[in-house]
């Protein structure tokens, strides 16, 4: 469509931080077996805007900070940012990673393989994977605003689904502390999920002791796209070609 419009107007058009940006360093894309290497498939848009916005306040460029950034929405991703490149992060779409609302995360893959035989259907297993795990397997809802009301009236399996939703997410922040062997300027947490207050205090604590933990509610993405754009627009990014 953005052709199109570009075509007809003589306007460039570009693409800004696509989800496949692809920068992870050679180690994180081993996954335990040559027939599955890592994809980086990830909330690339955001989760790089917000860590500008984080870099400026701290008066830095992107370029020279290291983040660990949060995206915590209908997907959960969690990169690694060092020094402007995502050198890992969890591939959000296909299973892992954290649960959210409608996706599974990383399952024991020996129960995962024994499940496939059961049921026997590719479809039928990719929907527990992607559509129909996480919240909405477990609490029957992908709606965190109702979840959230549940978890405040006291219902006992919304309150242990949603703190298992707040540990996941935190052990995964803990462990891309490693892949920037603890160098960490800042933590963001970021995404619809950032929205609740009471969520982020399940998170905060688990994670501080890593870096100062910032909060960036909601999504930057159509303001990062045309950032992005201005940036190549002023020359103070050169635009690649594919």
């Amino acid at each position: 469509m953005v052709y199109d419009f570009a075509a007809n107007t003589g306007k460039p058009a570009f693409i800004v931080d696509p989800v496949v940006v692809n920068e992870l360093a050679p180690a994180a894309r081993l996954s335990g077996h040559p027939e599955f290497e890592r994809k980086s498939i990830f909330h690339a848009l955001n989760q790089k805007a917000v860590a500008r916005k984080l870099a400026e306040s701290m008066g830095k460029s992107y370029e020279q900070a290291n983040f660990i950034i949060a995206h915590m929405g209908g997907g959960i991703t969690v990169g690694a940012h060092q020094r402007g490149r995502v050198i890992d992060v969890n591939n959000g779409l296909d299973g892992e990673g954290p649960f959210s609302a409608e996706r599974s995360g990383t399952l024991p893959a020996g129960d995962l393989i024994r499940a496939c035989y059961r049921h026997g259907s590719e479809t039928e297993m990719l929907k527990k994977v992607k559509g129909q795990g996480g919240l909405m397997a477990y609490l029957g809802s992908n709606d965190f605003e109702f979840i959230m009301r549940k978890f405040k009236q006291g219902d006992e399996q919304t309150r242990l689904t949603v703190e298992a939703l707040a540990l996941q997410i935190s052990k995964e922040i803990a462990a891309l502390s490693a892949s920037l062997f603890g160098v960490i300027d800042a933590i963001a947490l970021t995404g619809g999920l950032a929205l609740s207050e009471t969520f982020i205090h399940m998170i905060v604590p688990a994670v501080k002791h890593l870096a100062p933990v910032k909060i960036f509610p909601g999504e930057f993405e159509m303001e990062a796209l045309a950032f992005g754009a201005l940036r190549v627009l002023t020359g103070k990014e050169q635009a690649k070609i594919y």
